[in-house]
């Protein structure tokens, strides 16, 4: 996964709070399968806090240019996000520590001195991922850390203002804490006491692991197969140095935990954890990095305990982090259909009010790619177009790794089914129950039917926003399938998904 997001909210009926010991075992949660609606940083994280998927919110990549923190979202879309929807509507105090958007604190973006609408209480860190030398926004005045581990290591650093803000707060309003660790991102900088942990571990070896994907998109196929021993070395320390961050993660969850436990508050104070995307490390033959449509790119985990959620639940309903925001205003009294997200509450679900033929069946995944202009002067062979290209030259993106899928979960199908926009449209479709690891690309035989009807719906859902984003999909017995309707055109998904607000 990218980095780790806890979220706490505590509604006028209870609050939020997720937990995790140290093996990596959850307790007292329901866990669930949960999508991404972009495997990457900013796209993904703008969809968390704003309930939309990129094509409404308009973040489309990690820069400014792709209006990560610009001052467009900042005008069209901060003011809307369901933290600031707790606080002026239904009466929280909010307090968020961590990673917020990767180009936060941008001198083109107001600098540390913005303060995002919605936290009473802000501890956001100046651009993106570190565990040292950085500079943190505090109430939007900068707060300069060196590289001493007991003053400065980040993940120790938001536990300790997060359990602050649990002993200061007034106990007079109910509260929402967002805490977001920049583990495990890269540069994998674990703490002095874990970092001889997990010294034999490595990546997982998959029936994907060093696989060449010889029917998917070309960026896939330009993988060198088999990896150099190079590259694997690379991965499996990535792995280990993930894995060795993480173990402060489960610090900071735990005393977090015990901090409300102490405080008569646990019982009543739901608890998230999830992640803004998830990650590979070999398969494919693809080093490490994101971006792929892949079930490991974006699919991430997602734990919750509460009040009237039994323990050791684990759902297979499709959930997306665009349901989030819907969800926590939901535990908060809130009426979803006043805002403008297009994901819903799987409130339902976790209280176990909800069956399986009257939930979603699908849900959207859009990723614009990113290429230099100029060839890769480490990669000069590769010429202009590609970018993040690691060990052995192999790029993991590219202008034209753009593209969108419908990811279905229902009772007869099990289903991903993504385009391109590229200059061949090109179409990848799995079954995942029959393929787990996604390795046979099945456009080319599964029902022309389906395809079709599985390319108007990513249309629909490449054009929908708010409550029509949550139609019947493909397999639900609801569906109603008009070939009338079909589109003739693909060329303005992308300038749309392009837009922004001005």
């Amino acid at each position: 996964m990218g980095e780790a997001e806890l979220c706490s909210v505590k509604e006028r009926r209870g609050r939020v709070t997720l937990r995790r010991d140290k093996s990596g075992r959850e307790r007292g949660k329901p866990a669930a399968p949960q999508f991404v609606a972009s495997p990457l940083c900013c796209p993904s994280r703008a969809s968390i806090l704003t309930g939309k998927y990129p094509h409404n919110h308009h973040v489309i990549n990690n820069t400014l240019d792709g209006n990560c923190s610009s001052k467009a979202w900042q005008k069209s879309e901060e003011p809307h996000t369901f933290p600031a929807l707790l606080k002026a509507s239904a009466g929280y105090q909010t307090f968020f520590a961590g990673k917020y958007l990767n180009q936060y604190g941008h001198s083109e973006a107001g600098g540390v001195e913005h303060i995002p609408p919605g936290w009473s209480y802000w501890v956001g860190l100046d651009k993106n991922s570190k565990y040292y030398n950085y500079t943190l926004s505090v109430n939007g005045k900068a707060q300069k850390h060196g590289a001493d581990y007991s003053k400065d290591y980040l993940t120790d650093l938001l536990a300790n203002m997060s359990l602050d803000f649990l002993q200061y707060k007034t106990s007079y309003q109910p509260f929402f804490m967002m805490v977001s660790t920049p583990a495990p991102h890269s540069p994998w900088t674990a703490a002095p006491q874990y970092q001889k942990r997990f010294n034999n571990t490595k990546a997982p070896r998959d029936p994907n692991f060093n696989v060449h994907g010889k029917d998917k998109h070309w960026l896939i196929r330009q993988a060198k197969t088999p990896m150099s021993n190079s590259s694997i070395r690379f991965l499996d320390d990535a792995f280990r140095g993930r894995w060795q961050t993480l173990l402060s993660v489960d610090d900071l969850v735990e005393k977090i935990v015990k901090r409300l436990e102490v405080r008569g508050e646990l019982n009543n104070t739901y608890i998230f954890f999830t992640s803004d995307n998830g990650y590979h490390t070999g398969q494919f033959s693809l080093p490490v990095d994101k971006r792929q449509l892949y079930e490991f790119d974006i699919r991430v985990p997602l734990m919750v305990r509460g009040p009237n959620i039994k323990p050791n639940q684990t759902s297979q309903m499709l959930v997306a982090n665009v349901d989030l925001g819907p969800t926590i205003l939901d535990i908060a009294g809130y009426n979803v259909n006043k805002t403008q997200m297009d994901g819903m509450s799987f409130l339902p679900i976790m209280e176990g009010k909800m069956n399986g033929s009257s939930w979603r069946t699908d849900i959207l995944v859009e990723y614009e790619g990113e290429g230099r202009n100029k060839s890769d002067p480490a990669c000069p062979l590769l010429g202009p177009g590609v970018s993040e290209c690691f060990p052995d030259c192999v790029c993991e993106d590219s202008y034209n790794n753009t593209y969108a899928c419908v990811r279905t979960i229902a009772r007869s199908s099990n289903l991903q089914y993504c385009e391109f926009d590229d200059n061949e449209v090109f179409v990848e479709v799995y079954n995942v129950t029959a393929d787990p690891y996604q390795l046979t690309n099945i456009a080319k035989t599964i029902d022309k039917e389906v395809l079709e009807k599985m390319n108007h719906r990513l249309m629909m859902l490449q054009s929908c926003s708010a409550q029509s984003c949550r139609t019947p999909g493909v397999y639900d017995p609801r569906y109603k399938f008009d070939p009338r309707q079909m589109f003739t055109s693909h060329s303005w998904r992308l300038s749309r998904l392009r837009q922004t607000v001005k």
